[in-house]
């Protein structure tokens, strides 16, 4: 009883997070242009948004990698993020090849995850991807998926044939840290990776993770990590 409590203000949490990011998001218009600089030697981030999110939404990530030195990088062409994720892939890596970032380290949230690994595992011939830190990422799907009408969740499904491409890349999976919360909504099958550095961090939600104090702690030190 005092779990299902616990998860239940969880989902109040989490929506009121969304509610709160989104409003943001479409009033207030930063130019993403003022996260590009960094201190030198540091690697470039490229930031890669969930499904219906905009870059703002994950602003807590970006100023704190940003406040450590990275230069931040978003994919501004994604939008809201509805299109497929190999669609995804492709304009990240446009944007990759556009100003020569190497040495690049990907942070992600939940759909943006999985936009990363295939970027890393199809769309990178010249390599200028290091590794990925992603966030709440459906890497084996979720069984919710099957629920929604629109085409954009119900591609999260176990079966879709880009996931099931994706699994079987498993030599890119070291290059990835999956941190996750102990409930997630939205995934109940959890984001753990194998072969990965998986981090189940203490709290629960899909999307209020992205601002918890902990939690931008694993993602800075991750990256300082991988990089």
């Amino acid at each position: 009883m005092i779990t299902l409590i616990r998860n239940g203000y969880s989902w109040v949490l989490d929506y009121a997070y969304v509610g709160f990011w989104q409003v943001v998001g479409f009033f207030l218009r930063l130019n993403p242009r003022r996260y590009r600089d960094g201190r030198e030697g540091l690697a470039p981030i490229l930031i890669l948004p969930g499904i219906y999110e905009r870059w703002q939404f994950l602003r807590p990530v970006i100023e704190r990698l940003h406040r450590e030195g990275h230069p931040i990088h978003v994919v501004t062409t994604l939008g809201y993020n509805r299109g497929e994720v190999t669609a995804g892939a492709k304009l990240a890596r446009t944007y990759l090849e556009q100003h020569d970032l190497r040495g690049v380290v990907i942070v992600a949230h939940s759909k943006g995850g999985l936009i990363g690994k295939q970027l890393m595992a199809f769309e990178d011939p010249d390599q200028r991807i290091d590794s990925m830190v992603a966030i709440n990422t459906p890497f084996g799907g979720s069984r919710y998926a099957r629920f929604f009408p629109g085409r954009a969740i119900r591609a999260f499904v176990s079966t879709n044939e880009t996931l099931l491409a994706l699994a079987k890349r498993e030599e890119i999976n070291p290059r990835i840290t999956s941190i996750f919360a102990e409930f997630d909504p939205h995934i109940p099958e959890g984001s753990a990776l194998v072969n990965a550095r998986n981090m189940k961090m203490k709290i629960g939600g899909h999307f209020r993770i992205l601002a918890a104090p902990t939690v931008l702690d694993a993602v800075a030190a991750s990256v300082a990590r991988a990089a």
